[in-house]
Order: C-alpha cells, then structure tokens, then sequence
C-alpha cells in the first residue's frame, strides 16, 4: 500500500542530513511483520534476493525492456553510474555511518549499499538519467509489533531525467511496484524469523 510523504518525511531518518537534495518519489508499506530487531533479516532478503523485480510475466518483460532500452540509449554505462557520473553518497556520510560496516550489495539490482543503522538501510544506483536511492526503514506497525516500509528517493539528471521519471511512472505503479511488493511478502513468509511469522 502507498503512504502519504509524510510517513517518510516526519521520522528523524538519517537520510534527511545525507541526500536532502533528492526528491521523495515514493513510501510503500512492506509486506514484512515482525519484531524490533528483523531488518537485519529484511536486508538480507534484499541483498541476496535473486529476483529482486518478483516472478511475474509482466514485471519480468518491464525489466527486459527497460534493460534493452538502456543499452540501445546508453544510459547504463559503468561511467554514468556511482563514482562515475556521480559520487556515492558515503561520501556525504558523518563518521558515525562511515565507520559502521554498511553491508552487502543487492545481487539482483545494480543499489550499492550506503549505510545501514538499527531502523534504516539505504542503498543508491545512478545511470544517464538519474541518481537514486531505496530508504528501507523498520517502523512500529498498529499491532504493537513492527513492519518494513520502503521510500524511494531520485535526483534526476536535468530535462532528459525528468522526462524518464515521468514517463516510467505508469510502469512503476501498474507493474513494477504491485509485483516487487508480492515477491517481498512471499519471500518473506518463506524465511520470516519465527517471532515475525507469528507477528
């Protein structure tokens, strides 16, 4: 389920002191319940998730052809990704966050982990039209336990970044985001500790 801004917006997250120069595209409630120490178990999923876009036909034909048009386009070059066209955001860390071990990579996706705390884990992804990053947060759901919920974040890279964002919107909503938030929920029924499933 879509959130208003404001479930990401009013929480003190640290992110907001490291990329408030980006846009808040999106907050998504992740199908994930369970107890105050289970995102370690949720970036797990993530980072070792191999099919992070989930098992639809659908999502599976957008993500092939939105690698297609990237390569026919040449927005994925290695030169306009992190530290190419532009440098990672651990650059903007305070050193409490720069001296804590921030994580794996995601398998599945080409996000670069930036920092990961008790609540929060951030990762980040650049290319020609944009630069962004996925904020998973672990909150206090309405049952007296806890749940995921995820914030995406974007700079674009002028009117041709805009445009993208604009014009990948509709996927985003009807086929991206409805297949990834399954997978999430499947694999976390799947793998759950045993105090979230019970959650």
């Amino acid at each position: 389920m879509r959130l208003p801004s404001s479930a990401h917006t009013d929480h003190p997250w640290r992110i907001h002191e490291i990329a408030d120069d980006f846009e808040l595209e999106d907050v998504w409630i992740l199908p994930t319940h369970g107890g105050p120490d289970d995102l370690a178990h949720l970036v797990k999923q993530f980072t070792e998730g191999e099919k992070a876009h989930g098992s639809s036909l659908a999502s599976r034909a957008l993500f092939a052809l939105r690698w297609k048009l990237g390569a026919l386009f040449g927005w994925d070059r290695p030169q306009d990704g992190i530290g190419g066209r532009v440098a990672t955001l651990r650059d903007r860390l305070p050193a409490d966050l720069k001296d804590a071990h921030p994580g794996p990579d995601m398998r599945a996706l080409p996000f670069k982990t930036v920092y990961r705390t008790h609540d929060e884990w951030v990762a980040e992804t650049a290319n020609k039209t944009m630069h962004g990053v996925m904020h998973i947060s672990w909150v206090p759901d309405e049952k007296g336990g806890y749940r995921g919920q995820m914030a995406v974040l974007v700079k674009p890279n002028g009117r041709l970044g805009r445009l993208y964002m604009l014009g990948i919107k509709p996927f985003r909503y009807l086929g991206v985001y409805p297949a990834l938030l399954n997978a999430i929920g499947r694999k976390w029924q799947e793998t759950a500790p045993s105090r979230a499933a019970a959650a």
